[in-house]
């Protein structure tokens, strides 16, 4: 842990400043496109004077892109998030370094000509790319580098949005798959250290300020709940029309290079009706939370932007998910909350904006705690996890995956990120294990032996292997029956005695192990079966470990999961069954 701490500082370093250069790049080639003139501050594209020639722009980034794509690297294509997926469960967290070059780049190409994204899935893409480098230059596991990885991804995202607190809770509920010390503790020093130098860098938070709200009431709960439940309705909406643009794009008769062209010949129609579809959008996102767009203008707005993106993103260029989701969710929680008669309007859009993170992509605590670091209004606190909770209650009842994750099911790779305690680890071997083991002396006779297992004496046919004692009792070897076949295998002696044949460099358990530390024993040594000894004297068998009772394990896991008892329980002590 402590090494991978001190490797999560220089990670998090360079994660603030590949945020700022992303940012920096995003600005300048936006500037040039829309306004002719280069500058590092992005502004609104409203304003720009392109006119029809609006739609030849996303249509020139996306047509680079595509040649990026596929003379440099495929993964640069899509959002980021699936692809980092990708490389943590499936790629041993490895990540090339030309991937860290090129994503970045690309995705300032696509934002800067229009394309409808946000910064942040590329940064965390390129942040977990530059972890994964680190922690291959110091030849680390597999494991480890997942850690460093996530921690560039946390990093990256801490310096875009200043949410070190929701870029950690990120990792850690999309990208970690554990929440063990040895990750979880770089991970947030990682999205500390790039927080701390985003103020120098790029400036201090809360990056969309606004009027802090007063209590909530036990109304604008309710109201909350209801929004978020909408919310979640649409999440699943969403989610369906990305992949029916993403059907629709893989039927057509070209190479998948040309795929984001296409698609953004629609971006620069829909820039072209309304030019807020276009870019990242953190000034509308900023104006829905002061309560500043309302009626038609918000509608518009959410559609647009919603087919735009989608077919964007169906086309397999690349971009971010999360500003266009702030957008969509926030216009659909205010466009809700315009017709309440309790709060107002900003405070439903940032309870819309949290509710389709927890719906869309899972993340319900990422969503809450985000927006709380966007706007720093604590006392909307309850309501944001109301909404981001009734959202991801509805999406999970919908649909079997999220946005991110179903794009990897497409490919066969199938992923469930439910966290829960491993049943192994829950239980000791004196839980599992069969006792009463009868053994049988050493020195009898190995074809005896042969003939007891060919009869099916119960005594010995019971399990694969058999324990042997010496003249006194006590344990002295085992004897599998593949030890049978390649003991006749290699001779044919009749006085061959089974602790002959059988193996006295014994693996042992003991009662009082945990069991998933034995059956990682098991798996290091490549055996399937184990005496369990008397931890004082290590001759006296007490039980017997075998695969069956690691699988009964797992059967009283599904049993407790599944089985409903009807009644009370009038026991005052608990009943401790054993398997």
């Amino acid at each position: 842990m402590l090494l991978l701490v001190a490797l999560a500082i220089p990670v998090g370093i360079i994660s603030a400043l590949v945020a700022k250069a992303l940012l920096w790049l995003i600005a300048e080639i936006t500037n040039l496109v829309f306004f002719q003139h280069f500058s590092p501050v992005l502004g609104s594209l409203q304003g720009n004077h392109l006119g029809a020639w609006v739609i030849l722009a996303p249509v020139a980034g996306a047509l680079i892109i595509g040649l990026m794509a596929r003379y440099g690297s495929e993964k640069i294509r899509g959002h980021g998030i699936p692809e980092a997926l990708e490389a943590i469960l499936l790629g041993g967290s490895l990540i090339q370094p030309k991937v860290a070059l090129l994503k970045p780049i690309s995705s300032a190409i696509s934002i800067g000509t229009g394309g409808p994204f946000g910064a942040e899935g590329p940064i965390i893409m390129t942040g977990g790319a530059f972890g994964s480098i680190l922690a291959q230059l110091f030849h680390l596991s597999s494991a480890e580098r997942k850690t460093l990885l996530v921690a560039g991804a946390a990093g990256g995202m801490s310096a875009v949005f200043a949410s070190p607190i929701a870029a950690t809770m990120l990792g850690v509920e999309l990208l970690l798959f554990e929440w063990r010390p040895r990750s979880f503790i770089p991970v947030t020093v990682a999205s500390v250290v790039a927080w701390l130098l985003r103020l120098p860098l790029i400036g201090h938070g809360p990056i969309f300020p606004i009027t802090p709200h007063g209590p909530i009431s036990i109304n604008e709960i309710l109201v909350a709940c209801v929004i978020g439940i909408v919310v979640g309705f649409g999440s699943g909406a969403l989610t369906w029309l990305v992949y029916l643009f993403e059907d629709a794009f893989l039927k057509i008769p070209v190479h998948w290079m040309w795929w984001p062209a296409i698609g953004a010949v629609f971006v620069g129609i829909g820039g072209w009706i309304d030019p807020r579809v276009l870019g990242v959008g953190y000034e509308l996102i900023h104006g829905m939370l002061r309560g500043e767009i309302l009626g038609a203008a918000l509608l518009g707005l959410m559609i647009g932007k919603a087919l735009v993106w989608s077919i964007a993103l169906g086309s397999g260029t690349s971009g971010g998910v999360l500003a266009p989701l702030l957008i969509i969710g926030g216009a659909l929680g205010a466009g809700i909350g315009q017709v309440t008669p309790v709060g107002d309007v900003g405070l439903w859009a940032m309870v819309g904006m949290a509710a389709i993170m927890g719906g869309t992509m899972r993340s319900p605590l990422t969503g809450m705690f985000f927006l709380l670091e966007l706007t720093h209004d604590i006392n909307v606190l309850p309501a944001l996890l109301c909404g981001s909770v009734a959202g991801l209650a509805v999406t999970v009842l919908l649909m079997k995956r999220s946005i991110l994750t179903e794009k990897l099911a497409r490919r066969g790779q199938h992923i469930a990120r439910e966290y829960s305690v491993d049943v192994l680890e829950m239980l000791r071997v004196r839980d599992v294990m069969e006792q009463d083991v009868p053994l049988i002396p050493g020195n009898t006779p190995l074809p005896k032996y042969a003939a007891r297992i060919a009869s099916g004496d119960p005594l010995v046919c019971t399990h694969q292997g058999t324990l042997l004692a010496d003249e006194k009792g006590d344990l002295a070897g085992i004897i599998t029956r593949g030890d049978v076949v390649r003991a006749f295998d290699r001779s044919h002696d009749q006085t061959m005695t089974v602790l002959d044949a059988g193996s006295k460099n014994l693996r042992i358990a003991f009662p009082d192990e945990n069991l998933r530390d034995v059956v990682a024993r098991m798996l290091r040594h490549d055996i399937g079966r184990l005496p369990v000894v008397d931890r004082i004297n290590e001759k006296k068998v007490v039980g017997y470990l075998g695969r069956s009772g690691i699988l009964a394990a797992r059967e009283r896991y599904h049993r407790e999961e599944e089985l409903r008892e009807r009644g009370f329980r009038y026991n005052e002590e608990p009943v401790v069954q054993k398997i």
